[in-house]
């Protein structure tokens, strides 16, 4: 069955690096077909949208996505256009995974978790706004559910279960944020009583990051709430090298949208040394999606093998080489795993 994917090639680097990701996914045969659409500032210049309604119908009539960075123009539109999509399809769970890498600037080795973010509300999203008309107060709405919190984290319990993972970590602050965070935390404990066959650990966020670098080795799964996952997930990239070895995929019941989590590097755009890995890592995350397991182990293995030569890589990883020949490597090693 040949499935289609949305598209988005993105800005910046973009290009680079999905053209790099797809040469791979057509060097393995797995028939996907492309319908090519548009957001971001390139959509901008083009036609004066930054989403525009046939980038939206495509990933509605498809229901996959994969998505290179995008550039948000400054004053412009949303103040995220991540964000928005997000909103859009009710892409409620972020998944991000961070596994150590051979060759990296690692200081850790052995790093295999998973952070499950809930993506559509808290205080990331930035719902009530306000600044006093002196300047001199700010103040935000804070909006978290039970049906939000609920059902992120029986997302991730249910993936933990799936992947033979052995613990789930909620990640909370509700010694001080007693309403939201509280809330959160009372309903992953209705959540986890159903779910014995896994260890359920409860963590105070600021522990759970110091926790993450003393000792990174003991966490598996952690499920948290928005903003403490965008800061969590970050802070598990830097374990394993950085945001160019950092995957994401956002899912929701009607879509998903898999991506590259870093930035669109304008500084290197067009130089041909932008690092790929980040959004293939994502399209293994895609692969695994459509039911595609042996073919994304297939993905990662070629990723490893490759960075263990070090022979076509890119300059962020000690090599000499280009993003393309980075993908070619990976490409002719695909075949072999």
């Amino acid at each position: 069955m040949t499935q289609t994917i949305a598209v988005i090639r993105g800005d910046g680097i973009g290009p680079e690096i999905m053209d790099a990701t797809l040469l791979v996914l057509d060097r393995m045969g797995c028939g996907f077909q492309y319908e090519f659409v548009e957001a971001g500032l390139g959509a901008y210049n083009n036609c004066g949208e930054l989403l525009p309604s046939a980038t939206l119908d495509a990933i509605r009539k498809h229901r996959v996505a994969l998505k290179s960075p995008l550039t948000t123009p400054v004053g412009e539109g949303f103040s995220s256009i991540n964000v928005e999509l997000r909103k859009r399809f009710d892409l409620y769970a972020n998944v991000r995974p961070a596994i150590t890498f051979p060759n990296t600037k690692s200081r850790y080795t052995g790093v295999d978790l998973i952070t499950v973010r809930e993506n559509t509300e808290g205080a990331y999203i930035g719902e009530g706004q306000q600044l006093s008309a002196d300047g001199e107060v700010a103040t935000l709405t804070q909006k978290v559910t039970r049906r939000g919190s609920e059902r992120i984290v029986r997302y991730a319990f249910d993936m933990a279960r799936k992947l033979g993972r052995k613990k789930v970590t909620v990640v909370h602050k509700a010694n001080i944020l007693k309403s939201t965070s509280g809330l959160f935390l009372h309903t992953a404990r209705k959540v986890a009583a159903d779910y014995a066959d896994i260890e359920c650990q409860e963590m105070i966020v600021d522990n759970c990051c110091m926790q993450l670098v003393m000792r990174p080795e003991q966490f598996d799964v952690l499920v948290t709430t928005n903003l403490f996952g965008d800061i969590i997930s970050d802070l598990c990239a830097g374990l394993v090298g950085g945001l160019g070895l950092a995957p994401g995929a956002n899912i929701g019941t009607e879509a998903a949208i898999f991506e590259a989590v870093h930035g669109s590097a304008p500084d290197i755009a067009g130089q041909g040394i932008a690092n790929p890995c980040a959004l293939l890592l994502g399209a293994a995350q895609m692969l695994g999606h459509f039911g595609m397991e042996q073919d994304a182990r297939r993905l990662r293995r070629a990723i490893v093998s490759t960075m263990e030569a070090r022979d076509r890589v890119t300059p962020d990883l000690g090599g000499t080489g280009t993003t393309e020949t980075f993908a070619e490597a990976i490409a002719e090693r695909v075949n072999e795993q």
